[in-house]
């Protein structure tokens, strides 16, 4: 017989199955596996040290893991957010090339980002004068300001102003605009809690006339791999254009997984983000990562400017991006390029695109 596992399902529940090909420390009676849902017929599946939070907010299914591999790993409503060992690459990529190309960025908006990762590195700007964060779940922010260490001085910069509400309504009853706001937001489920923030309703209404001049709108955008771009990215992408001006795109690649060997065989989860400028552009990152942006004005930036404002604007040192790498990411793969030319769907709360899975109001 093989040893005890326990599988930590994404939907919240577990059980105890066994497995003849894992080995466990002598001292462990059984070893704790997350498991994760992709599709009806696709999971993946990590190693936990332990399970530091588990439990359901008022808005969604809520789980802060210990994984082997990745260090701390929040997931939300069955969805891996963001893991402690990589997740400076999505949230550099979500952040910084917005700021570095405003010409004097000074005021930040965040829907959601809870755990504060994307307000740490706006705060790296010099100009940053002052950062919102806006997410809806206190609980969320509660353990992410506990257990996440990394974000514990951002938490306490005096620039930030934490604010517990819907992203809508606080941007509705707000009076001032900001240079950049961002959708650091977990993906589109059916009854979830971020879908309305996705729509061209908001977009039109609420966001855009919040933007400064120059101002610039990022947002994560779902999955965006060559498989699973048309799920919720490609629309998302088409009801920007509907908002703003003119688009282009680019996109970057990031492993999910922390190290590749030549000998084994990676599966790689791929999510979007979407960038929007007031007048319009496009840039596209994979994550993982997909960025959309939007504006009219046409980005002019070489690697040397980009690598020139880097040194200037940002206290300390980027562990990801480059002006290199950042200009690379303007080639975008055939397939996902033509999806975007061909997409005619429009994101509404009447005609609504979710990924696989659900949130809490949906099994209500």
């Amino acid at each position: 017989m093989g040893e005890a596992v326990e599988i930590f399902h994404s939907n919240g529940f577990s059980d105890i199955r066994d497995d003849h090909h894992l080995k466990l420390d002598e001292n462990q009676n059984k070893c704790c596996w997350y498991e994760e849902e992709i599709d009806e017929d696709l999971k993946w599946s990590f190693a936990l040290n332990s399970i530091l939070h588990r439990g359901t907010s008022e808005y969604q299914d809520i789980a802060l893991l210990d994984t082997k591999h990745f260090g701390k790993v929040l997931v939300i409503d069955g969805k891996m957010q963001s893991a402690e060992m990589d997740e400076f690459i999505y949230h550099e990529c979500l952040i910084h090339p917005a700021l570095l190309i405003h010409p004097s960025p000074r005021t930040v908006f965040i829907m959601g980002g809870g755990e504060g990762s994307a307000a740490r590195e706006a705060l790296k700007h010099k100009t940053i004068e002052k950062v919102v964060m806006c997410d809806i779940d206190q609980e969320v922010v509660d353990f992410c300001r506990r257990y996440l260490t990394a974000n514990q001085e951002a938490f306490c910069d005096k620039k930030l102003h934490l604010v517990i509400n819907d992203a809508k309504l606080e941007l509705e009853g707000r009076d001032e605009k900001f240079d950049f706001i961002v959708g650091d937001l977990a993906d589109p489920v059916e009854g979830g809690p971020c879908y309305q923030l996705y729509t061209k309703s908001f977009y039109e209404r609420v966001l855009k006339p919040k933007l400064n001049h120059n101002g610039i709108f990022v947002t994560q955008a779902g999955p965006a791999g060559v498989f699973t771009h048309k799920e919720v990215f490609s629309s998302i992408y088409n009801t920007l254009k509907q908002v703003f001006k003119c688009e282009s795109s680019h996109s970057i690649h990031k492993l999910l997984c922390a190290c590749i060997h030549s000998s084994c065989a990676i599966f790689c989860r791929y999510m979007g983000m979407g960038y929007a400028y007031t007048n319009l552009y496009m840039f596209i990152y994979i994550r993982m990562c997909v960025c959309i942006q939007a504006s009219d004005q046409p980005l002019t930036l070489d690697v040397k400017q980009i690598d020139s404002r880097i040194e200037e604007r940002i206290t300390g040192e980027l562990l990801y991006l480059n002006g290199a790498s950042l200009l690379s990411s303007t080639t975008m793969n055939k397939s996902v390029y033509a999806s975007l030319l061909n997409e005619t769907h429009v994101y509404t709360e009447e005609d609504a695109r979710f990924i696989h899975g659900h949130g809490v109001a949906y099994r209500g």
